[in-house]
């Protein structure tokens, strides 16, 4: 049992310091449900492969408390599936001349995406293609979520008679990006899929809320009608 259990306890830390951003090992042992000696073992592992690396952070009174995170290695050990689309990527690279032609190339590999997520969301209420998108996102290998969001009138609101009509609003989250490679050499990539999404999901504005290029642990998008 423990041969078999350990290999998936380390992904299992990896996911969730995706998903968390950090988290201490006595945290990390709640969550997988072992011992804080078995979770502390992992995690050594863990640093030694470069996937973690971990900062001190004081708590009060006492001895400063290990963090984790994941590294950029680590977040390169995430799932990726998305080998399809440097292919795509470079096959529309070869149709054009220059490289004053990037932002045109790149928002036509994203816009031939867009419509091709829309043909596969299809129609149907705002809440259903929002999960269909993150199920599509999922397949790729993001690790894709998506909840209801409270409401934010200002954002939302439609005058209707003088009176303002809130409208439901939805948060994708992605703790990890697929086409990180690709992202840090052409960082209009991330601007091009707000962009993507308003297309695929028809009818609807998409605003950043949290974005892994800017060194937070996860991207986010906010999603209301338009």
């Amino acid at each position: 049992m423990t041969a078999t259990h350990q290999p998936s306890s380390k992904e299992d830390i990896l996911q969730y310091l995706a998903r968390q951003g950090q988290a201490s090992a006595q945290d990390l042992a709640g969550h997988l449900n072992i011992s804080p000696q078995a979770t502390r073992r992992h995690l050594k592992d863990l640093e030694m492969e470069g996937l973690i690396e971990h900062h001190r952070v004081q708590l009060g009174i006492g001895r400063p408390q290990h963090q984790y995170c994941l590294s950029e290695r680590g977040r390169d050990r995430l799932p990726d599936r998305y080998d399809d689309f440097a292919l795509s990527l470079l096959d529309t690279l070869a149709e054009t001349v220059g490289p004053e032609e990037m932002g045109s190339i790149l928002h036509k590999q994203w816009m031939r995406k867009a419509l091709d997520y829309r043909d596969r969301i299809g129609p149907g209420p705002l809440e259903e293609r929002v999960k269909r998108l993150v199920e599509l996102r999922q397949a790729e290998g993001y690790m894709a979520e998506w909840h209801r969001a409270a409401q934010n009138q200002s954002a939302t609101n439609r005058q209707t008679g003088g009176e303002a009509l809130a409208h439901q609003q939805y948060i994708i989250t992605e703790h990890n990006c697929a086409i990180s490679h690709v992202a840090c050499s052409f960082p209009s990539v991330c601007g091009h899929e707000l962009e993507m999404f308003q297309v695929a999901l028809n009818g609807v504005k998409v605003e950043r809320t949290h974005w892994l290029a800017s060194g937070e642990h996860q991207c986010g998008y906010l999603i209301y009608e338009a």
